[in-house]
């Protein structure tokens, strides 16, 4: 039985109306991009006045901080859902790939340029640390047993991006290589860079994937 619902019409209503501004803030971004994103404009689109619309977003920054906090658990929670279902190192891989082509925007969103002036508060990090977390567990099951390699070394003595996750130095090093190539070839497809150049981008990023998801020993 489905829970019930306790909320009151008038945190329904700021719920509507915050997804509202949001819908139109994608757009926006989708249109020029985060550094142009302005409450004003869309008070402007929704027919209502800018003071209006800091009833509910204070400012820019805390509107972004809602669209970063939003892909990155939406990424987070498909990757997830993806491991539980037995997805290895390439199923994660696959995963990545096709929720960044469902949504490029929101994929540049927080793995792009940075937006000038606007710093993410801790909570995006701990989210972040969740995907780099399933990415870990799946990398720690390829390298059991693996020799650490001069990198591995590094990281290891560095590992903080790794949280408190108990991976191994080897791990740690496919994790990272993994993070780079993957996100080098899509976020090259994304942009576009790939157009023109007359082959399949999904046949690049599953060679890359092959050559660092055999099992290590």
């Amino acid at each position: 039985m489905a829970e019930p619902d306790t909320t009151t019409p008038r945190e329904r209503y700021r719920a509507q109306v915050r997804t509202e501004i949001k819908e139109h803030a994608w757009e926006q971004i989708a249109t020029a991009g985060a550094s142009a994103l302005s409450l004003n404009a869309i008070a402007k689109r929704m027919g209502v006045s800018g003071p209006a619309l800091y009833r509910y977003y204070a400012g820019r920054d805390e509107l972004i901080t809602e669209l970063i906090r939003d892909a990155y658990r939406s990424l987070a929670d498909t990757l997830r859902t993806a491991a539980a279902g037995g997805a290895g190192l390439s199923g994660l891989a696959h995963t990545l790939r096709g929720w960044a082509l469902e949504d490029p925007h929101r994929y540049f969103l927080i793995y792009g340029t940075p937006v000038p002036r606007y710093h993410a508060p801790d909570d995006i990090t701990g989210i972040s640390s969740e995907i780099m977390a399933t990415l870990l567990d799946a990398c720690a099951a390829l390298t059991p047993d693996a020799p650490a390699t001069p990198l591995a070394a590094h990281l290891e003595q560095h590992r903080e991006w790794a949280g408190d996750h108990p991976a191994p130095p080897a791990a740690l090093h496919l994790a990272m290589s993994f993070w780079t190539r993957m996100h080098g070839v899509l976020s090259l497809e994304l942009a576009g860079h790939f157009t023109g150049m007359r082959f399949d981008p999904a046949q690049l990023f599953a060679a890359e994937l092959e050559s660092l998801s055999a099992p290590r020993t």
